[in-house]
């Protein structure tokens, strides 16, 4: 079986941090940078801070997406997915699902609590 040190694990959730500029919360789960900015968002967040990796549960390594309050909505629609972009190389950087779908209305604001993206150790 093989095995990644948690250094080249890190690596991986360094560049997302470092890169990642943006989260757009999407209408399903988008799988290109376009669909997420674009054709599937709800509404965005250009302020987010993403914490440096840790140690995951119950293995692997993790980063931190801090939850964020007041973000615009721009579309109309029910949210069930959120995307983190590199808008600077147009970039999706990561995806997952919301904890809840939540309906929007675009001018209103929308709320993410903090969500946790995970590298799971090699099986």
């Amino acid at each position: 079986m093989a095995t990644l040190n948690d250094r080249v694990l890190d690596n991986g959730l360094t560049v997302l941090g470092a890169e990642a500029n943006r989260v757009d919360i999407c209408s399903s789960e988008p799988t290109t940078y376009a669909a997420a900015t674009s054709t599937l968002t709800l509404g965005n967040e250009t302020s987010i801070s993403i914490s440096a990796p840790a140690d995951a549960s119950p293995n692997g390594r993790k980063v931190t997406l801090a939850a964020i309050t007041g973000a615009s909505v721009t579309g109309t629609g029910t949210a069930t997915h959120y995307a983190i972009t590199d808008t600077g190389n147009s970039r999706l950087l990561a995806t997952g699902a919301l904890s809840a779908s939540q309906a929007v209305t675009s001018g209103n604001t929308f709320s993410l609590t903090a969500s946790d993206i995970r590298i799971p150790d090699p099986a």
